[in-house]
């Protein structure tokens, strides 16, 4: 199979091209990229006015299989993906069993390779069971193609145990992504610490929850030398944290998810569930300093941190509800509504957060387009205006505070492997 990708503005980080570029896939790989191709393709694809990005990655989601494939599966969550112009995704391992074994790696890869459309790697969980008391079989994990190790969903509350696990992640050469959490300090809050949600009734987390564990895992990272990577920022706090390891050369790296960086805890409503996530939506302060953080390369990452539930799950009061909203179906468009249009990221910088960055970070030969790369690869609309409708999305997930909201940016076509996984109609 051969495509060509025709007038559109080309914008890869690896070579540093921006521009209006032709682009030759033959197979699976990029063949040529030029200002004008005159090779013939079995497939044209007319790009003009529109970004031609290395495929995007996202270090952060939640498949939910396998246990809970009613909110989602691998090939659906896949199928998400690619329309969000996703062609590598990183699933975390808080599934029922928990994924803390080789077996339950291989099964999650198995399952991929048979069924997704894209790329879909399975981190392994730091202790077994997440249970916080002893630590998983890292070694043989990443043996079994783990690109990662997490315990997201919570904190491995125990020092040493933490401290053990990233001198291993460290001999084993891969990162480990903090989910950074307070346990002891939530004390059933669901919100954010603030006026304008204890107005409203509901118990709050503040920010110290998210800060202090940050400086914990920082600090061990800088004694270990271990790769860690803070997942889903929310905090003002945690920008000055990432700033400062990094200027005292400690291997941080760090995410912000675009509804840290869109919305702020006024927009959340206690009678809809959808606002509810963890870590919570935090004021303007922490929006904006998200924000400078992204634009001054502080933070490295937009992941999406898609975490599916059911109807029924999120139709149960704010407090009985689930955390967590979906997110690989409008990430892109709030990347460019909040970030480029907004001028603090160029599409560069964003191409960088969300596919070379995150490939890096993985040690993965992606995030690139230059000639002889694998074909993954997105097309983006930046100009189009639409309304969200969750109802059109490939998850089985509704549960976003999104819907009905006006964006601008659409994915038009992902391409994975030199394959055309997702067109828009």
């Amino acid at each position: 199979m051969s495509i060509l990708i025709k007038n559109g503005r080309v914008i890869d980080p690896d070579t540093r091209k921006d521009g209006r570029y032709d682009i030759l896939i033959e197979e699976d790989k990029i063949v040529k990229v030029d200002q004008e191709i005159k090779e013939e393709a079995e497939e044209v694809i007319d790009a003009e006015g529109c970004y031609v990005m290395p495929g995007l990655i996202d270090l952060h989601v939640h498949l939910r299989d396998p246990g809970q494939t009613y909110k989602e599966t691998v090939e659906t969550g896949a199928a998400a993906a690619a329309h969000g112009g996703f062609t590598t995704v990183l699933a975390m391992p808080n599934t029922k069993p928990v994924t803390d074994d080789r077996l339950n790696i291989r099964y999650v890869h198995n399952k991929a390779k048979a069924m997704a459309p894209i790329h879909v790697l399975q981190a392994g969980a730091i202790t077994k069971g997440q249970k916080g008391k002893e630590l998983a079989d890292i070694e043989s994990m990443v043996a079994e193609g783990a690109p990662a190790i997490s315990e997201d969903g919570k904190s491995v509350m125990d020092s040493l145990l933490c401290k053990e696990a990233m001198k291993i992640a460290a001999e084993c050469g891969v990162p480990v992504m903090a989910h950074c959490e307070d346990i002891d300090l939530v004390d059933g809050g669901v919100a954010n610490d603030d006026e304008s949600i204890r107005k409203q009734g509901l118990r709050g987390i503040s920010n110290a929850v998210e800060d202090i564990i940050a400086v914990r895992d920082v600090m061990l990272a800088g004694e270990t030398g271990a790769h860690l990577h803070l997942c889903h920022c929310s905090t003002y706090g945690s920008v000055e944290i990432v700033k400062q390891a990094k200027k005292q050369d400690i291997h941080v790296t760090a995410e912000v998810c675009p509804h840290h960086f869109t919305l702020t805890s006024k927009d959340v409503d206690a009678s809809d569930a959808n606002y509810k996530m963890n870590p919570p939506l935090r004021t303007k302060k922490d929006v904006e300093a998200l924000k400078r953080g992204l634009r001054d390369d502080i933070m490295d990452v937009i992941a999406t941190d898609h975490a599916p539930h059911s109807e029924e799950e999120k139709r149960r009061s704010f407090t009985a509800a689930p955390f967590g909203i979906v997110g690989l179906e409008t990430a892109v468009p709030l990347t460019i509504s909040e970030l480029v249009e907004k001028e603090y990221l160029t599409p560069m910088q964003m191409a960088e957060k969300m596919s070379y960055n995150p490939a890096k970070i993985l040690g993965l030969d992606k995030g690139s387009l230059a000639e002889g790369k694998i074909a993954d690869v997105v097309i983006i609309d930046p100009n189009e205006e639409y309304v969200i409708d969750k109802n059109t999305f490939a998850s089985k997930g509704r549960n976003t505070p999104f819907h009905g909201r006006t964006v601008r940016g659409k994915v038009k076509v992902t391409i994975c492997d030199g394959k055309v996984v997702y067109k828009d109609k």
